[in-house]
C-alpha cells in the first residue's frame, strides 16, 4: 500500500475532475470514496507488477497511479484474449451455472468494466465456484484469475471423453445440469476412487469388493501417505495427457486432501463412491 496517504488527494481530484469532465470538482462523497479506491486499485497494481526499476523520485503517487492505470489495461487486455482462446472449444458439460457464468456473464463485465474510474468493480458475481480461492482479488484480478482457472479445468476434462464426463456427473447427482458444484472436483473425485481401487477408469462399475480394498487403503494408511499416493497418480496422468500444463498440476492437487477426506467420511456411510 502507498506509504504517504496525503498524496493520495490531488491525484484524486484530478481523476474527479476527468470524471466530471472537467465541468465541476464537486463529487459527492461515495464517488470520491470510489474513485480514491480506484487510484488505490491503480497503485497496488503498479507495486504489484514489479516492472522496471522505480527511482525515489519517480515513486509518488502519480506515476504509480499512471503505471498502475496502464497495468490495468494490459491486464484487461490479456484476460479478454485468454477469454477467446477458452470460447473457441469451451464445454460447459451441459451444467447451467457454469455456462450462465463464463458465457453469459463474463462478456457482460467486459462490457461494462471501466478501466479508469472503477477498475476495482468486480461486476458480476462468478456463481460458478472454482478449485483456487479468490476471495480475496476483486476487478480484473478477480476475473483473469477466474478464466485461468476455467482454462485449467477444461484442460483436466478435455482428457476425458465428453460421455465419460457427463456419466460421472449424472452419478454423482441426477440434476447434475443444476448444480452449483465444482464439475472438475466432482471428476477428479471419481478418479481418484478408481486410483485407490486399482481399476482403470474403462471400468464403468465398481463393487463391493472395490468398496472393501478403500475401506482398508483408509484404515492401513495415513492421510498424509493416501494423498501422496493419490498426488503422484494425478501428476502422472496430468503429464501423460497435457505434458507441460503451466499450473494444472498444482491447481487439482490443491483439491486432494478435501476429496480424500470426503471419501473417508463415505467409506464409514457405506458410500466411497460419493454417488448420490
Amino acid at each position: 500500500m502507498f506509504e504517504n496517504m496525503e498524496e493520495l488527494l490531488p491525484v484524486t481530484a484530478r481523476l474527479a475532475e476527468q470524471y466530471t469532465s472537467y465541468e465541476s470538482t464537486s463529487v459527492t462523497y461515495e464517488r470520491a470514496q470510489q474513485l480514491m479506491e480506484a487510484v488505490l486499485y491503480c497503485i497496488h497494481e503498479a507495486e504489484q507488477s514489479g516492472n522496471g526499476i522505480v527511482t525515489a523520485e519517480q515513486k509518488t503517487a502519480q506515476y504509480l497511479y499512471e503505471t498502475g492505470v496502464s497495468c490495468v489495461k494490459r491486464r484487461t487486455k490479456e484476460a479478454l484474449e485468454l477469454y477467446n482462446e477458452i470460447s473457441a472449444e469451451f464445454n460447459h458439460y451441459e451444467n447451467h451455472c457454469l455456462y450462465d457464468t463464463f458465457v453469459e456473464g463474463l462478456p457482460e463485465f467486459f462490457k461494462w468494466y471501466d478501466v479508469k474510474f472503477c477498475p476495482q468493480d468486480t461486476i458480476i458475481t462468478l456463481d460458478y465456484p472454482v478449485l483456487k480461492d479468490i476471495s480475496g482479488y476483486t476487478g480484473i484480478d478477480k476475473i483473469y484469475e477466474f478464466i485461468r482457472c476455467i482454462q485449467m479445468e477444461q484442460g483436466f476434462l478435455s482428457i476425458f471423453p465428453e460421455d465419460f464426463v457427463l456419466q460421472v456427473l449424472f452419478r454423482y447427482d441426477k440434476e447434475y445440469r443444476e448444480l452449483i458444484d465444482n464439475i472438475c472436483e466432482i471428476v477428479l473425485s471419481w478418479v481418484a476412487v478408481y486410483i485407490l481401487a486399482g481399476k482403470p477408469l474403462s471400468e464403468e462399475n465398481l463393487d463391493g469388493a472395490d468398496h472393501q480394498i478403500i475401506q482398508e487403503i483408509f484404515e492401513t494408511n495415513k492421510m498424509e501417505d493416501i494423498c501422496g499416493q493419490l498426488g503422484l497418480k494425478v501428476s502422472a496422468m496430468v503429464e501423460k495427457y497435457r505434458p507441460n500444463s503451466r499450473g494444472l498440476t498444482q491447481y487439482l492437487l490443491g483439491s486432494i486432501r478435501g476429496i480424500a477426506v470426503r471419501l473417508k467420511h463415505g467409506v464409514r456411510a457405506g458410500n466411497p463412491f460419493g454417488i448420490r
